[in-house]
């Protein structure tokens, strides 16, 4: 497991490397941001930010959505999996908004988990990126660098990831080590090919030392 001293070199890593990492999710007020994370879930963002414009164009309110007809939202969102779901939890979570929340995003992460299809990742997402809430959301990529580099334990869950990063990470970088980390995940530390030959911090990462011995194995 890493120390203080090389984590606090880990999260000025990420800095240098993705000093302007932000939310890639497209949206111009918190309401389409958390459409846009309830379709995200096992979706790519990419493939989210395809789909939103014709939507965020056609439905601008919760009234919207409550009114439009279910059948008629599924085929909008069709090309995101988990469609049909992702329809029905979308007009829930709308429905809840007019009746208890004035048809606004609540801005606490308490308040968001009580949302169709919120979970803890997505109230994160929503309460740091809309209302400037610190906050650590660990979606896969989160998950995988802070297991990878020694940050946290293989077998912790991810709910043991976010509270062991709230506890190594200072709470006024939480949320923008959440974007960092996501950056290093999705761009340099890929799921299937790391780029561990040039990555800065090889020589603190565990996994990296194991890949890099296995190549060197396989080379001789």
């Amino acid at each position: 497991m890493l120390n203080k001293t090389q984590i606090r070199y880990c999260l000025d890593v990420f800095k240098q490397m993705f000093p302007e990492a932000e939310c890639e999710l497209n949206h111009s007020n918190p309401f389409e941001l958390l459409v846009a994370v309830v379709l995200s879930a096992q979706a790519t963002d990419s493939l989210v930010n395809k789909v939103t414009p014709g939507l965020f164009q056609k439905y601008r309110t919760p009234f919207d959505y409550i009114e439009v007809p279910l059948e008629e939202l599924q085929n909008d969102i069709k090309r995101i999996g988990l469609y049909r779901n992702k329809a029905k939890n979308i007009k829930k979570l709308s429905q809840t908004l007019v009746d208890q929340f004035d048809g606004q995003v609540p801005p606490t992460k308490e308040e968001l988990e009580s949302l169709a299809g919120v979970g803890r990742k997505t109230a994160n997402v929503v309460a740091s990126v809309a209302f400037n809430e610190p906050a650590i959301a660990v979606d896969t990529h989160v998950e995988r660098v802070s297991k990878r580099l020694g940050i946290c334990r293989w077998k912790d869950s991810v709910l043991e990831v976010e509270k062991t990063l709230m506890r190594k990470v200072p709470k006024d970088e939480w949320s923008v080590t959440h974007h960092r980390m996501i950056f290093f995940g999705r761009y340099h530390c890929k799921a299937k090919r790391p780029n561990c030959e040039e990555c800065p911090l090889l020589v603190l990462c565990r996994e990296g030392k194991k890949r890099m011995k296995k190549q060197e194995t396989r080379e001789q």
